[in-house]
């Protein structure tokens, strides 16, 4: 038997515990859950430990502040940052989640040279260009995830609205992380159906309009955070397939290199997850208004990186 797979978690917050309860118990590997607070994450790695024999499973879970404790982790999902407080500019938070993605990325690369970085915390696209540059890997293992959540709306709304099982709604969607992400309405289907024989346009456009705002909706309902469920199961779905080497082609945001006409902007599209990380970048044809609105999404990205810039973060 080889060593067992290694997931390290950075940030014992909502999104991070609840993240290190996903690898567990589906028994990814040895999970590692970091923060500033040690107390905070060795607690929720006990804690989570003791609930092993309860749940049958078998993972060795510690919590810490120091980074060695994450030493040659195969997959270390990033979630830590400061939610957006009342009062709070996109500036400033910018600004703060930026200086605190360069010293997660940076420690993270150090004690685990060969990993893949799963970026969550926001402003996504952003903070996978913080990421990508202070750990000096190559574009193909640092990769944020939005596009795994944002379909997983879509598809929850559709299923509801069609009234049939979410196992056989197939949906992704194109570009940034939030009120610029491109829906690809075209090419989701439902039991092989395309999704536009099942359903009217303008209800397809409501579905749409209310993923987009998914997170919104979220923060509006909680009122004292946001989501936390969704996104941890959905950046553990990419630390699965990166540590299975499963090749699963699923919606994360990628460097690309020319790819759409593209260059040196993390953007969501499809993508081959292994145990490389990225391992292709999947082209899809696009009409003229979904590479209009994946346009509109790639500018949001780079008028965000350039205030990161103009910050001097």
């Amino acid at each position: 038997m080889g060593k067992r797979a290694k997931i390290s978690i950075v940030g014992a917050g909502f999104v991070g515990s609840t993240a290190a309860h996903w690898a567990a118990s589906k028994e990814l590997g040895d999970v590692v859950l970091i923060d500033i607070n040690k107390g905070a994450a060795q607690g929720k790695a006990l804690d989570l430990m003791q609930s092993g024999p309860v749940e049958g499973f078998d993972s060795f879970i510690q919590g810490g502040s120091d980074y060695s404790l994450t030493a040659d982790s195969d997959v270390v999902i990033i979630t830590a940052g400061l939610p957006r407080k009342p009062g709070m500019s996109r500036d400033d938070l910018l600004a703060t989640n930026a200086k605190i993605m360069k010293d997660c990325a940076g420690q993270a690369a150090k004690h685990s040279p060969n990993a893949v970085l799963v970026i969550v915390s926001n402003p996504l696209d952003a903070m996978c260009h913080v990421a990508f540059k202070e750990s000096g890997f190559p574009r193909e293992r640092v990769v944020g995830m939005a596009g795994i959540l944002d379909a997983a709306r879509f598809a929850t709304f559709i299923a509801q609205e069609l009234n049939v099982s979410v196992e056989d709604v197939k949906a992704f969607v194109y570009g940034g992380h939030g009120d610029t992400m491109v829906p690809m309405p075209r090419y989701v289907t439902v039991g092989g159906i395309p999704l536009t024989q099942l359903m009217e346009k303008f209800k397809i456009d409501q579905l749409v309009d209310r993923t987009a705002k998914g997170g919104a909706e979220i923060v509006g309902l909680l009122k004292t955070g946001s989501a936390y469920y969704a996104p941890s199961a959905s950046a553990v779905d990419m630390a699965e397939a990166i540590i299975k080497d499963k090749k699963r082609i699923v919606p994360c945001a990628c460097l690309l290199n020319g790819e759409y006409g593209v260059d040196k902007t993390y953007v969501g599209v499809l993508a081959k997850l292994g145990k490389g990380g990225v391992e292709e970048i999947m082209q899809l044809e696009m009409n003229d208004e979904e590479k209009a609105s994946f346009q509109k999404s790639v500018d949001a990205v780079k008028e965000l990186v350039a205030a990161m810039e103009k910050l001097g973060v």
